[in-house]
């Protein structure tokens, strides 16, 4: 049995990526290694408590002695790294905690990985796994006419977040060009689906939503992403884990690009005929468009074709599928998101980042 590592395993991500190893691979143990900040949620685990293939630590990639001492008990086949601070707003707000996370929390955890590796014999080295899972606002922001961002694209990181994981991206290919040792980035584009933590643009909307509650859109609602479905996002880690060639980068992207503005009148659309009886119908009437954020890139877009052509993976869920099924998982999960609302600070960070921000002048 394979024993990977997974570092913010309790996040977003980490955790829908934990749910679909354990599902598609019978023959894998997890080590969910995470730090419990304000978006790692124990509660997007509960259904693997007492599964004799899953394990959980609460521990800071920011400590290094916790890390070495964690590789010299442990005999890990892959390291799959999530662990990072990953709100835009959050880093305007204040930058060092993602660059102590981001950039020193990743050096950590390379140089235990490293020494790990470098002490076992050739089969197990040449088994081994670093994987990084990174973003495609390394890149910065496309013009409306420009190319998609490609593995080529100069970085240009335009917000504290974004320089803090192209600082991260950095240090993993050194190490691979260094050190020889088998690491590998991917950078995705915009993520959404269940259990994706309330700030977020889409949850956010779904739930303020729900409630009756403005929905607030930056500047004109123009900014353009591309949206990847959770679930399609954990099937290409995958593919990339088992089939990817060490040193390389690849992109992973949802294949659309609609505007911010066109999200959240989707998804007031499918609210209006999930919830018929709703007060708040039709929903698309609380959206209120606020001042932009600082460093808002206006445009992302990735380009998909070395993946598909080296890995074969394609996104598989349209965004209009997508957007359904998220919404639906909500609507479902209310105590999971009365518990994830009632966590300290929560709403004093929303209230602070929308609710206080002028109108934006259309």
């Amino acid at each position: 049995m394979k024993h990977y590592l997974i570092t913010g395993g309790a996040g977003f991500i980490g955790s829908n990526f934990i749910h679909y190893l354990i599902q598609n691979r019978p023959e894998i143990h997890v080590t969910n290694l995470d730090a419990l900040t304000y978006a790692g949620n124990l509660e997007n685990l509960d259904d693997l408590r007492g599964n004799s293939r899953y394990s959980f630590l609460q521990k800071n990639i920011c400590n290094e002695n916790s890390l070495v001492n964690l590789f010299n008990k442990n005999q890990f086949d892959g390291v799959i790294h999530f662990a990072a601070e990953t709100h835009v707003d959050r880093s305007i707000e204040n930058p060092m905690a993602f660059i102590q996370t981001n950039v020193v929390g990743t050096a950590n955890l390379l140089r235990a990985c490293l020494n790990f590796w470098q002490s076992k014999g050739d089969e197990q080295r040449k088994a081994f796994r670093f994987l990084h899972i990174s973003t495609d606002e390394v890149f910065g922001s496309l013009k409306p006419d420009d190319d998609p961002f490609s593995e080529s694209t100069p970085y240009a990181p335009n917000s504290p977040y974004a320089a803090s994981k192209a600082a991260s991206d950095h240090i993993v290919r050194s190490y691979f060009h260094t050190y020889d040792f088998p690491a590998i980035v991917t950078n995705c584009s915009n993520n959404y689906g269940p259990y994706q933590f309330p700030e977020k643009l889409i949850p956010l909307i779904i739930l303020n939503a729900i409630e009756g509650k403005p929905l607030p859109v930056y500047g004109d609602g123009g900014q353009i992403r591309d949206w990847l479905y959770v679930t399609d996002h954990c099937a290409a880690l995958l593919e990339v884990l088992e089939k990817g060639k060490s040193g390389q980068t690849y992109n992973i992207g949802g294949n659309n690009q609609p505007t911010n503005l066109h999200v959240v009148q989707n998804i007031c659309a499918v609210l209006d005929e999930l919830l018929p009886n709703s007060k708040f119908k039709p929903h698309a009437q609380l959206i209120n468009f606020v001042k932009d954020r600082p460093g808002h890139d206006r445009r992302y877009a990735m380009d998909i074709g070395k993946i598909s052509k080296e890995i074969g993976w394609l996104p598989q869920v349209t965004l209009e599928q997508g957007l359904r099924n998220t919404i639906q998982w909500y609507l479902i999960n209310q105590k999971w998101v009365r518990s994830v609302l009632e966590k300290p600070g929560y709403h004093e960070w929303i209230q602070i980042n929308y609710q206080k921000r002028e109108e934006a002048p259309l």
